[in-house]
């Protein structure tokens, strides 16, 4: 098993409009982006070809909206603006 390209603890995971984690986990490893519990149990993944995500006009700074097989989540913590970079760069590095 390889390396995961990016991975964020203690990120908070909401699908609205109940939290699934206060302290989860956001990785990206294997072509693949994954939401996690704290205990390591997928709540969602997908391709990074499919995964959508943004900061909305209405977000804090420590929030981002990802879209993963079309379910919208909050993410929330210091490292959202970081994974929206990583998710930006494994996607291109994916399509060249």
């Amino acid at each position: 098993m390889s390396q995961p390209e990016f991975t964020a603890t203690g990120v908070r995971i909401d699908r609205w409009p109940r939290s699934l984690t206060r302290a989860g986990e956001v990785r990206i490893e294997d072509g693949r982006f994954a939401l996690l519990t704290s205990y390591g149990s997928e709540i969602d993944s997908a391709p990074l070809g499919s995964v959508r995500a943004g900061r909305p006009w209405f977000a804090k700074a420590d929030e981002a909206v990802a879209t993963v097989n079309g379910t919208r989540y909050r993410i929330s913590g210091s490292a959202s603006g970081r994974m929206l970079d990583a998710l930006r760069k494994a996607v291109s590095r994916s399509r060249s």
